[in-house]
């Protein structure tokens, strides 16, 4: 029985702070675009819906 309860504490206590652990060191280390590959994507959502220019 005691088992069971640790397990339960591991699930709701510390598996939310492993998922926003997680989701944070996600985030810090998602790559941005650099301004050349921003204007590239750019240019090339105005041809995807507008067709070219």
């Amino acid at each position: 029985m005691v088992l069971s309860n640790y397990l339960w504490f591991v699930a709701v206590a510390l598996g939310p702070v492993l998922l926003g652990a997680v989701f944070i060191f996600v985030m810090m280390k998602r790559r941005r675009l650099s301004r050349n590959e921003r204007a590239k994507q750019e240019r090339k959502v105005h041809d995807l819906y507008d067709g070219p220019s």
